[in-house]
């Protein structure tokens, strides 16, 4: 099993704090919960395999990409895709020789990757830049905007790169706790600000000098160990106009008002993946397997599907009239976003899914842990 965990010393010097990470596995115990019966699948929507492709192992947690047609991919070993989500095809494919950490970004051009030894990797096409090192282990994609590439790293600090170059602008450092997520955070555009997770906090800041602007509290550290305290952001936003909806390790979700940096509503979940959602309802998977539906205006439940509990699934995503998830095997499945019935399922290679599951365009990206990428055409 992936580790989700790691710890930073605070008795070393800045530049080196988060630099030997310390791993912590996260176990379910000696008797696994038992999954529930499936049964046959019954397709009650057309869901069809367009393509499929390859990209290498990932084992670390990959944030998959996707701006305009393309798809961005990477494997652990440092090999990078751009591939057109219409067909399936390469636009371009490098391997940095580099084993990763983090990645990948991109803002249509620039491509962004962190490698293991701590080295942001920029490049432009499948041509690189520029390599910086960085002063802390880093999981967390860069984000790439506005001729820079931001980057989150595990000690908390926020810090700004001249993309062409790799000129470092400014970095905003945040204490925290000790141990920190082994998977990819919080970085983002809304507006004219810059929204990081800081902890249990999305904080807003001015992305041409990194001072702050806004704090919005979404969870509180709790509990008498590291693990417990543990409240940092996950990856994978839902977002309708300035209305920024987030998940708190294990913790809670909530909703913020992106402007403003004001928070609307929070609610007690205990999950480990981002959420996705449309202009009325909000999807997340917890760490059991229940699928819940929130409302997201108030974060009232609309409804708790436990037909998929203790199948390791991804954070969800809205497409059409369903809501997809992978898990362990491999199975994409696809719940009735009115009440989390099973609409249908499809197989990849029988390896976990280990990624987001992006929409680009018409079709459905699901990366597994062996490194298949496959495209899914809902019809």
């Amino acid at each position: 099993m992936s580790s989700i965990f790691s710890v930073h010393s605070r008795f070393v010097r800045l530049a080196s704090a988060v630099g030997m990470a310390l791993v912590l596995v996260a176990c379910s115990g000696p008797e696994k919960n038992k999954q529930l019966d499936l049964g046959p699948n019954i397709p009650l929507i057309g869901v069809r395999l367009a393509w499929s492709s390859s990209v290498g192992a990932v084992t670390f947690p990959l944030l998959v990409k996707a701006v305009g047609n393309l798809v961005y991919v990477a494997s652990t070993d440092g090999n990078l895709a751009a591939i057109d989500a219409r067909t399936g095809g390469d636009l371009w494919r490098v391997s940095v020789g580099s084993k990763l950490s983090a990645g990948v970004g991109s803002d249509g051009r620039y491509a962004a990757v962190v490698s293991q030894e701590n080295e942001l990797i920029v490049l432009d096409g499948p041509k690189e830049l520029w390599r910086q090192k960085l002063g802390a282990v880093t999981m967390t994609a860069p984000f790439v905007a506005g001729a820079r590439v931001f980057v989150l790293s595990g000690d908390r600090s926020v810090a700004a790169f001249d993309v062409v170059n790799g000129r470092k602008l400014w970095q905003q450092q945040r204490t925290g706790e000790a141990l920190v997520l082994g998977r990819s955070g919080i970085v983002m555009a809304i507006g004219d600000t810059l929204v990081a997770g800081l902890g249990g906090r999305l904080v807003g800041m001015n992305p041409a000098n990194g001072k702050i602007r806004w704090e919005a509290q979404v969870a509180n550290s709790r509990g008498t160990n590291e693990v417990e305290r543990l409240v940092d952001m996950v990856a994978g936003v839902s977002r309708d106009g300035n209305q920024v909806c987030v998940r708190a390790f294990q913790s809670s979700v909530g909703c913020v008002d992106g402007i403003k940096g004001a928070p609307l509503w929070t609610k007690p979940a205990s999950g480990a993946t981002g959420l996705d959602g449309d202009e009325s309802i909000l999807f997340g998977t917890e760490s059991d397997g229940r699928v819940i539906a929130w409302q997201r205006v108030n974060g009232e439940r609309l409804w708790v599907s436990e037909r998929l509990r203790f199948r390791s699934l991804t954070a969800p995503i809205v497409v059409g009239q369903s809501v997809v998830m992978g898990d362990e095997s491999g199975t994409l499945h696809f719940l009735s976003r009115k009440d989390g019935s099973p609409l249908n399922r499809m197989s990849t290679d029988g390896s976990p899914v280990v990624t987001n599951l992006v929409l680009v365009g018409q079709t459905l990206v699901a990366v597994t842990r062996s490194g298949g990428v496959f495209g899914f055409k809902p019809e």
